[in-house]
């Protein structure tokens, strides 16, 4: 059996839980346009794929050219400065997880498709207490997830073979990554997604609560 000595977390979804500030900055832009507004279950699907993405997912069909989107795309991230830790909080375990981890040795990092500044400001004022041998997110120079460059770029920072990590991670996206990356897929139950997105992309295993990973290692 494969002693697995690093954890790679999805951020949104999987650590934290930012859905609030997320679908509120994109509503304050979108209502400022004159367009509709979205419940928090759609932008359960708008986000995992980076910014833009979510960007071009909330905005009326006709008006998703790529100029819009880029506009947009920018008062998103000035209405996201302004509130993305209002609500935003670690889910119910991911302290006692982390800990766990930390007194097993077990490394941990962060790979998400966020903005890389929004994800290392995140980490450093929500997480503070635990030491992540890396953390990332969008890059202009690396391709974001399902590309595993950034997955493999982390076992290569911490000096291990990718079949020693587990990646956990709460959609078909961050599954996709995993197994690209020869690393051991684990979908969250408690994040945005639900179980057949992630079994049908991959998933090697399903944990209903953050402590249910220490079973895997």
């Amino acid at each position: 059996m494969i002693k697995y000595k690093a954890v790679i977390f999805d951020l949104d979804g999987t650590l934290l839980d930012s859905i609030d500030d997320l679908a509120d900055s994109m509503n304050a832009v979108l209502e400022d346009a004159g367009y509709p507004a979205h419940d928090i279950q759609s932008y359960k699907y708008f986000v995992g794929d980076g910014m833009e993405k979510l960007v071009f997912r909330s905005l009326p069909e006709e008006y998703r050219d790529t100029e819009t989107v880029k506009k947009y795309a920018g008062k998103m991230k000035q209405e996201y400065e302004k509130r993305w830790n209002n609500k935003t909080r670690p889910y119910q375990g991911i302290p006692e997880l982390l800990d766990a981890l930390s007194s097993r040795d077990v490394h941990i990092a962060v790979l998400s498709n966020k903005p890389d500044n929004f994800t290392k400001l995140m980490i450093k004022e929500l997480l503070p207490n635990w030491e992540f041998r890396a953390v990332y997110g969008d890059r202009n120079y690396i391709p974001r997830k399902p590309d595993p460059a950034g997955a493999i770029e982390i076992a290569r920072t911490m000096g291990l073979q990718s079949r020693e990590i587990l990646y956990l991670g709460d959609t078909g996206t961050d599954m996709q990554t995993a197994c690209s990356a020869g690393m051991y897929a684990v979908g969250a139950l408690w994040g945005f997604r639900g179980k057949d997105e992630l079994l049908a992309n991959g998933a090697k295993a399903l944990i209903e609560k953050p402590l249910d990973l220490l079973n895997l290692l």
